[in-house]
């Protein structure tokens, strides 16, 4: 498209020069001789360059410079002038001008100036064209987005966004810390993450209470901006409200994840109900199930759902230390109260101030050591091995155990006064073989997560894989499903998994046994064929049946088939 280009000076000889310059290069000229005719033009009609005297008569160019600026934003204005003055010049590039150029005007000067004004304007236009595109993109989307850059500055952010958090409309050039309380924490780490692996972040989940003083569930996710090196030159983070959608699976009891515990049947719905309330109140947690089932993973929900979530969660393995080490890991030591004592030390408890401690296995620990930890629960202090004086902490415990501690509490193993302090609320975790319909959801669950990080592309597991999977009784429950999950994408070189990739004590499950009491000659039936097919091996039975050695065992004798197959050959 020809360039049109507006040329005012109060020089008639002048005018005529410079339109045939221009006209020769093949420009579209119009002229101008007086301020009000020039002012009257760029009111009525567009230009893509102006070539404008500084001082037209009795009125002065640069007040003309404004004029154009309000209606012709984007087009380049040179200035002409007569006496050249650095003063002048900087004047007229302060309020605006492209360039300016002195007379007598050369021929190769004006064409040389013209072409970089509109090359300047081709590019601006450009910029101009795609963030047209990229306001109206931002402002289609419902989800919120926010562009930072490296120093943490908002390049951008969308109606949506601003509307969700009640952020000012001139949140652009704030920083990340300048943002509210409630989303300043996430979003920084969220963008330092990011920006420090150069890899897009995975959804997290924030519950915040929105201007209008409504709990909102936020999925929050980040990628990097990347620069023309491939360098990241700031984050772009998306947030989306889930909070119809959560409030809707809560009602229908079908939520699916819940942080990072997967799971929709009926005993994972009661189990998240409970983890949601608990999280609210500042109590004392007792987390009971048999291993494997995940109970670490409550115990990072409670946290991470508690006001305590921008302090520390603190873990420790009850059954991992000796007595004289675990004492000292939970409480901390002064220097010389034991040999190898070189300096002080602090305690898991002192770390996890102002956060939440898990004692994992909690059932394992001495009886000295459950005055100690009674202390604690009850006087909110600690006292290092070897020291003299008590230190105040604000802790959070949730404990956890695979032990039935009434059962030690009865055989005075272990104190009945610390096991109410601890069990003030208990959540129940249900073994895997009692949730079987989220076996498949589990799978789902790992084979994404092992795709992710062994770089595969498996696409799922097959029906007969799936069927023999929900039919073993998993008594490593799911630690033991991650485990043979993993076994699989190892064994796995094609794109869907099958039996054969399985670990052996899957590929030979038969059909689990009921719990109906209309079943139990089924079961015993079953009980039976396996155990001929094992060659009266109660051990390698038991694995044919998805069970423990135990289990076999008293389901053996409750059915009364303990001397149906001869002698043990376990």
């Amino acid at each position: 498209m020809t360039a049109h280009i507006l040329v005012i000076d109060d020089e008639e000889s002048l005018r005529f020069t410079l339109g045939a310059f221009l006209q020769d290069e093949g420009y579209l000229v119009t002229t101008a001789s007086s301020f009000i005719e020039a002012e009257g033009l760029i009111q009525q009609s567009f230009f893509d360059l102006v070539f404008l005297d500084i001082q037209l008569g009795q009125h002065s160019g640069l007040d003309l410079l404004k004029d154009i600026r309000a209606h012709l934003a984007n087009t380049p204005v040179v200035m002409i002038t007569g006496a050249p003055e650095v003063s002048t010049a900087a004047e007229a590039v302060r309020q605006g001008a492209f360039d300016y150029i002195p007379k007598p005007i050369r021929q190769e000067t004006l064409l040389r100036v013209a072409q970089m004004a509109l090359k300047h304007k081709a590019v601006v236009d450009q910029r101009e064209h795609f963030r047209a595109h990229l306001t109206a993109i931002f402002g289609s989307v419902r989800d919120g987005i926010l562009l930072v850059d490296q120093r943490q500055n908002i390049l951008e952010a969308n109606q949506a966004l601003v509307n969700l958090f009640g952020l000012p409309d001139s949140v652009v050039g704030m920083s990340l810390a300048q943002l509210p309380q409630n989303i300043r924490g996430t979003f920084t780490d969220i963008a330092e993450s990011t920006l420090l692996t150069n890899e897009p972040l995975a959804s997290q989940r924030l519950e915040i209470t929105d201007p209008s003083q409504k709990q909102r569930i936020l999925n929050i996710s980040a990628a990097p901006c990347l620069g023309d090196t491939g360098n990241p030159i700031g984050v772009v983070l998306t947030v989306r409200d889930e909070t119809r959608l959560v409030t809707l699976e809560k009602s229908m009891k079908k939520r699916q994840k819940f942080e990072h515990i997967v799971g929709r049947s009926e005993p994972v719905q009661v189990m998240f109900d409970l983890i949601e309330n608990l999280a609210e109140v500042d109590t004392t947690v007792l987390i009971a199930g048999e291993s494997g089932t995940g109970k670490e993973l409550v115990a990072e929900a409670l946290h991470y759902r508690s006001d305590r979530r921008e302090n520390t969660l603190v873990k420790v393995n009850c059954a991992a230390l000796p007595e004289n080490l675990l004492e000292s890991e939970l409480f901390g030591h002064v220097k010389g109260s034991f040999t190898g004592a070189m300096k002080d030390k602090s305690g898991r408890f002192e770390k996890a101030h102002g956060g939440t401690i898990f004692l994992d296995e909690i059932g394992d620990i001495s009886p000295a050591l459950q005055v100690r930890l009674l202390r604690v629960l009850q006087n909110k202090e600690i006292e290092k091995v070897g020291g003299t004086g008590t230190i105040k902490v604000d802790v959070r415990i949730v404990a956890a155990t695979n032990q039935d501690l009434m059962k030690k509490v009865r055989n005075k193993e272990f104190r009945e006064d610390l096991y109410y302090r601890l069990r003030v609320v208990q959540i129940p975790m249900p073994p895997l073989r009692k949730r079987r319909e989220d076996i498949p959801l589990l799978i789902e669950h790992f084979v994404g997560l092992y795709n992710k990080r062994f770089k595969r592309q498996i696409q799922g597991v097959d029906g007969a894989a799936i069927t023999q999977m929900t039919s073993y009784d998993w008594p490593g429950n799911i630690r033991e499903l991650q485990h043979a999950v993993e076994h699989a994408f190892v064994m796995c070189r094609g794109e869907t998994i099958g039996l054969n990739h399985l670990p052996p004590e899957l590929q030979d499950v038969v059909e689990p046994l009921s719990s109906d009491v209309g079943d139990k000659e089924d079961d015993a039936t079953r009980i039976i064929a396996a155990l001929e097919k094992s060659g009266g091996n109660k051990s390698k039975a038991a694995r044919l049946l998805g069970m423990s050695r135990r289990t076999i065992y008293r389901k053996m004798e409750e059915l009364g088939i303990e001397d149906a197959i001869g002698p043990d050959q376990s």
